[in-house]
């Protein structure tokens, strides 16, 4: 039996979006199987001692714009530093990434967050905008009304609910978060670990 991971992760970080792409290139390598649980990071901030990032010292806004910078040049991947939309409510993107996940599976999921975070990142659109949402829903080829229509379901709402609580449970402080054979592992920057544990090593 293959291996299994949790993929905690909420759509509007910036680390989430520089790792996911490796991510599901390395699952789909070591043939993992991913459990997607998007989750409130607000909530995981206010029970861990984390702050948003407006209320940080400016020191540490500072270092994680170098720190964005760095990554972004070294993975290749395009980044817009200070998007326009940002902070943003992803609340709403990630009902819409857990209906997929119901409706369509996996793989769709995995696909869908990946374009919900370049939205963010590459393409200075809004994830708050049910519009834009549908947009990308539909781009990806999904009937996007009727995937946000079940986004506001209370059957997704209390899976959404539900992923924060094991968030919580699983002393998760911050996105994106695998866990494999029961450990955890922070931050995109710890995916050569998560890889090692997909090898067994």
């Amino acid at each position: 039996m293959g291996k299994v991971c949790e993929y905690f992760f909420a759509p509007h970080s910036p680390f989430a979006y520089l790792g996911h792409a490796r991510f599901v290139a390395l699952a789909r390598q070591y043939d993992v199987q991913v459990v997607l649980k998007p989750f409130d990071l607000s909530k995981i901030f206010g029970q861990s001692g984390g702050l948003p990032l407006a209320k940080r010292a400016p020191q540490r806004q500072a270092y994680r714009l170098k720190e964005l910078e760095r990554w972004s040049k070294f993975l290749g991947l395009p980044m817009n530093l200070q998007p326009t939309y940002f902070p943003v409510q992803s609340d709403v993107a990630a009902r819409l990434i857990i209906a997929t996940q119901l409706a369509h599976g996996t793989n769709a999921a995995l696909d869908l967050t990946g374009a919900v975070m370049r939205a963010i990142w590459e393409e200075e659109k809004n994830i708050a905008d049910t519009d834009t949402l549908l947009a990308i829903a539909n781009g990806l080829g999904h009937d996007g009304a009727s995937l946000l229509k079940s986004a506001e379901t209370a059957s997704v709402q209390a899976e959404f609910d539900r992923f924060s609580e094991e968030a919580t449970t699983a002393n998760v402080f911050g996105a994106p978060w695998f866990i494999v054979d029961g450990e955890g592992y922070w931050g995109q920057d710890r995916l050569d670990f998560v890889e090692r544990a997909f090898a067994g090593k």
